[in-house]
């Protein structure tokens, strides 16, 4: 069944077909939806794009340890972007590798179904496909998604901080042939595809954009004090605890300090992409907290299996040594 569903979105020349796709899951297209980010770079990003281009609202943020979501919601009521929900009932989409073997898919496999997971869609798992897997953030495969039915403008301010998320600028020169096979999937290497203006443009020499990101890691040093993070909002503590949060009687606030880099970096990368940040769509309060259990297995199949034994909230495959993976309490 997933073997028939994947060959129905890619064509018969190995491209995906995105009509087909948003056919499948219309949701990731639909206006005025609500979603969940995870609080890095590429989830804020993703947050200003579907804000400005479909209207959506951001309810809140997750970090594999701990989730806040606005007072008044729940998770199915939101799509969770820039991470893979393993529950037949919440939409997400993600770039993470999440399947093991191609071959012998799990019973539950099914939770996956309202899932647009990068990987997935080429059927690309762990055991045969690990070198091939995606190498760029959510955004661009949004980018990809949204930009086959709605005109998105890319300025040329926009491409630095789209090559850098998700250190997307390092995967191309350690990666370049598979940079450039995802790009031809995503048909990122067509002149009318708005991929194509950040990966294939004439803007930056190399020289130029190490110019341009060496700016770009100044401004969020700025953003952050002189301190790292100043691209991401800090929401859980190593141990898996919330931190920079405060109570508002029964719920919880993102705190002054954390929100005073948070929105900053929003508005910085705002500017740079031409895709408002307005405050009115964005939820820094009223926050409920959801704790779970983060843990890590090395990859195997024996392992694999008995992980999705028990149901885990998300997973992801870091690397040879490691998957990731959420439990709830």
């Amino acid at each position: 069944m997933e073997l028939k569903t994947r060959e129905t979105l890619v064509n018969k020349n190995g491209i995906l077909d995105y009509e087909v796709l948003v056919k499948k899951h219309p949701w990731v297209i639909q206006k005025n939806q609500n979603c969940v980010l995870s609080p890095d770079s590429d989830g804020l990003l993703c947050g200003l794009l579907v804000s400005h281009y479909l209207g959506w609202k951001i309810r809140g943020f997750y970090d594999g340890k701990i989730l806040l979501i606005e007072n008044g919601y729940k998770e199915s009521d939101c799509v969770f972007l820039d991470m893979e929900i393993f529950r037949k009932d919440v939409r997400s989409i993600g770039q993470h590798m999440v399947m093991y073997d191609k071959n012998q898919l799990p019973g539950n496999w099914g939770n996956f179904e309202n899932c647009i997971s990068a990987n997935n869609l080429r059927n690309f798992d762990t055991k045969h496909d690990f070198k091939l897997k995606y190498p760029f953030g959510t955004v661009h495969l949004l980018l990809g998604i949204i930009g086959n039915k709605i005109k998105i403008n890319v300025p040329e301010s926009g491409i630095c901080p789209l090559l850098y998320t998700d250190g997307v600028f390092k995967n191309l020169f350690n990666y370049p042939e598979n940079c450039l096979g995802w790009l031809n999937f995503l048909s990122g290497d067509i002149k009318n595809n708005c991929l194509h203006k950040v990966f294939f443009n004439d803007h930056y020499s190399i020289s130029e954009l190490m110019i341009a990101l060496r700016e770009l890691f100044k401004e969020i040093e700025n953003i952050g004090s002189g301190k790292r993070g100043g691209d991401k909002i800090k929401i859980s503590n190593m141990k898996g605890e919330p931190t920079n949060l405060e109570r508002e009687g029964s719920l919880y606030k993102i705190n002054k300090k954390e929100l005073g880099k948070a929105v900053p970096f929003l508005k910085f990368l705002s500017q740079k992409t031409n895709w408002k940040y307005q405050s009115k769509d964005w939820t820094w309060n009223k926050f409920k907290i959801k704790k779970f259990k983060k843990g890590s297995v090395k990859p195997g199949k024996a392992r694999y299996n008995i992980l999705l034994e028990k149901n885990p909230l998300s997973l992801a495959v870091i690397s040879g040594l490691s998957i990731e993976y959420t439990l709830e309490n």
